[in-house]
């Protein structure tokens, strides 16, 4: 899940960020921030994971700002990656302009990945009070696991039916848009931000790691606004020096498995298919709410 506003509420303080963070010893968020790193760029949902996965360990629960300041890890981690991608597309993107070459591939990338970061930034701003209210039936687990098993059901379509024919030079401003579409349900908790354009990659016929790849790209500029945006809260929060300490020791751990498992899917993707990700979403979202259903985990 994509957060866009990262202030936090607690049901008794209304209204307060929450930074129960900066009570987690340093393990913890070593640990938390290698979870966050790795779900947050595979298709499985990092919000269902750190959910979860301290409950089940038996850790405080971190709270949304510090979920949502680790998906500067993510940041971090394509930046390095695709920086020599990047810089390319940048300078033949502005050659293009330069010269009105807009049947420029690059042109075409670069201005598919502005405007499909639009559909989730206006998204985000009309949901705002519903998926960041005390409470919010959006963040409860049975949402995020419903929301598993139905995106799971539609990346089998997706993997069955997608031609898988189409590289990233191939891509077009249709393309940007249409999976952007896709990204701004990620603003539902579960749904998954790299789960729901990779489907949609695949749907436009991208090739899987094409799809991956157009995906991690089109999810900078969001993150970019998010990352802006939870470091203004957590500055006007008041958040203390051992607090920011340890938020970074989050990202720095959280930064290097984001890395890992960018490297480790597109390479996966190369020459196999996506049907790990179907079943183990399928499996998540049945676990949750079986364990809410028998009181194993509070909703």
């Amino acid at each position: 899940m994509l957060h866009f506003v990262i202030a936090s509420v607690s049901c008794g303080n209304v209204g307060e960020v929450n930074l129960d963070f900066v009570h987690l010893s340093w393990i913890n968020v070593i640990f938390l921030g290698i979870v966050q790193g790795i779900t947050e760029l595979l298709p499985i949902s990092s919000t269902a994971h750190l959910r979860v996965v301290p409950s089940l360990l038996g850790l405080q629960d971190p709270g949304s700002a510090f979920s949502a300041a680790m998906q500067l890890a993510s940041l971090a981690a394509v930046l390095i990656y695709f920086w020599h991608d990047i810089k390319k597309l940048i300078g033949e993107t502005f050659r293009a302009a330069i010269g009105q070459d807009y049947q420029s591939s690059s042109l075409r990338t670069t201005l598919g990945l502005v405007l499909g970061t639009l559909p989730i930034v206006v998204a985000g701003l009309l949901l705002k009070p519903l998926l960041n209210s005390c409470g919010s039936p959006l963040r409860g687990l049975v949402v995020i696991g419903g929301a598993s098993i139905i995106m799971s059901g539609l990346l089998a379509i997706a993997e069955k039916l997608g031609k898988r024919e189409r590289t990233f030079e191939q891509i077009t401003l249709w393309d940007g848009i249409l999976v952007g579409i896709a990204q701004a349900f990620a603003l539902i908790p579960g749904v998954s931000r790299s789960g729901s354009t990779l489907t949609a990659g695949l749907f436009l016929g991208m090739e899987r790691e094409t799809s991956a790849r157009f995906s991690f790209l089109l999810g900078l500029p969001a993150v970019i606004l998010a990352g802006a945006v939870e470091f203004h809260t957590l500055f006007k929060a008041g958040l203390s020096t051992d607090g920011w300490i340890t938020l970074l020791i989050g990202l720095t751990s959280a930064s290097i498995s984001a890395f890992m498992a960018i490297w480790g899917l597109l390479r996966y993707l190369e020459s196999r298919s996506t049907w790990i990700f179907v079943f183990y979403r399928f499996a998540m979202g049945v676990f949750l709410i079986i364990a809410v259903m028998n009181g194993w985990l509070k909703n």
